[in-house]
């Protein structure tokens, strides 16, 4: 049912496509980018529905405000304390060993403005977790996302980084002027 919803809203309604060839893991981390607006969240999460997968996504603890907290909750939303300095790194590695199944898409860029300065949690994680990283890039030139592309970690930071930079650098965001890749 929610799958047919989704789909509904997602192919018809709003007209996007979908170009899935990364088979649906068990567990994995989800690298989405670009993200250039807020709408990422409600295109990305019709689009997992559409494909009949599930979710969850990381966002400052400040959007889980009443009565929008509940909604985030049942999305998947994982509040983030940004203030506090803990390992949410190692927090989310634990709670992925003790998992049976386990897909959380994370923003590399971390904000929805130019920054070529990626964040690379999503790559610790998926490296402590000894688990996959699916990349999905959102082009809203195209009403299309895609995910054909999974990276392993190999150890190889910088490598790897720029593999995942080179796959998301031609897809275009909502706003595609707040988009940066950085030097590769």
């Amino acid at each position: 049912m929610k799958k047919a919803l989704f789909s509904f809203i997602y192919f018809k309604l709003l007209g996007w496509k979908a170009e899935v060839s990364v088979p649906d893991y068990d567990k994995c981390i989800i690298c989405a980018a670009p993200h250039t607006t807020n709408w990422d969240l409600i295109i990305g999460k019709l689009f997992i529905g559409a494909i009949g997968r599930e979710s969850g996504f990381l966002m400052k603890k400040e959007w889980f405000f009443f009565p929008l907290g509940y909604l985030f909750r049942w999305m998947g939303g994982i509040p983030v304390n940004r203030s506090k300095r803990t390992s949410l790194v190692d927090q989310t590695v634990e709670m992925i060993k003790k998992s049976p199944k386990f897909h959380l898409a994370i923003t590399p860029e971390g904000t929805r403005s130019a920054n070529p300065n990626w964040k690379k949690g999503f790559y610790f994680i998926a490296s402590g977790a000894n688990i996959p990283i699916v990349l999905i890039a959102i082009d809203y030139h195209k009403k299309c996302i895609y995910a054909n592309k999974v990276i392993t970690p190999t150890g190889d930071i910088d490598k790897d980084m720029r593999e995942i930079k080179l796959y998301f650098k031609d897809f275009k965001g909502k706003h595609p002027e707040k988009f940066d890749i950085g030097e590769v």
